[in-house]
């Protein structure tokens, strides 16, 4: 189901069939809400500086949404669901290796990297947006727990795993990475984090451990 079909929520009712130029105001609207953001902070952050930046009139972005925090929560919303990787095949290992690649790629060099500290900072003091954060956030992470859940129920990862304790560690490397050090994490050692945390209860195919059981 295409995004302008969903109403998100705060957003108020789009029709099912939307024209397509308000499709791409409303694109233009958000990827400017998202870069407001980053530079200038939640609480500076204004409807009224939104539309001078898309260059959409200020009347339009409240047709479509009734305060800063639904357009924000909009924008991180839809930011998500466009960019997500593809993890409708391959084994679990290979879906934690996108998943973990796209985040690394998406938290070191995107729109939203500039507005991960702002919204922190925002959520401390604002009680709505603190809200949909850890809502946000607690969504956004359930397709990776489903990935490790499948890997330990597989077997290609060790029993001992914890989905939903290891889902918070591969992430708060990454984010820990992008906040507290100069250099963001590299997608290339997605892979390489995965074997340190997680381990294989199973040789991959085509390993040098697989291949020397092959010729006992």
């Amino acid at each position: 189901m295409s995004r302008t079909r969903r109403k998100h929520e705060g957003r108020k009712h789009l029709d099912a069939a939307v024209d397509p130029r308000i499709e791409r105001s409303q694109q233009l609207i958000l990827h400017a809400a998202l870069e407001e953001l980053g530079e200038v902070g939640y609480g500076a952050f204004t409807v009224e500086s939104v539309a001078a930046r898309s260059g959409v009139a200020k009347s339009t972005i409240y047709r479509h949404w009734s305060d800063k925090l639904t357009l924000i929560a909009d924008a991180f919303q839809t930011f998500h669901e466009q960019s997500g990787p593809d993890i409708t095949s391959g084994s679990a290992r290979e879906k934690l290796d996108r998943i973990l690649r796209h985040v690394a790629e998406v938290v070191g060099k995107s729109v939203f990297s500039a507005c991960i500290p702002a919204l922190i900072e925002g959520a401390e003091r604002d009680p709505g947006l603190r809200e949909f954060h850890h809502r946000f956030q607690m969504e956004a992470r359930k397709p990776l727990v489903a990935v490790l859940a499948e890997g330990v129920a597989s077997g290609e990862f060790l029993l001992h795993v914890n989905p939903d304790i290891a889902a918070s560690a591969l992430l708060g490397l990454v984010f820990y990475r992008r906040l507290m050090t100069r250099e963001p994490f590299d997608p290339e050692r997605a892979g390489d984090v995965i074997n340190t945390m997680l381990g294989f209860a199973r040789p991959l195919r085509g390993s040098r451990a697989a291949s020397r059981k092959g010729t006992r």
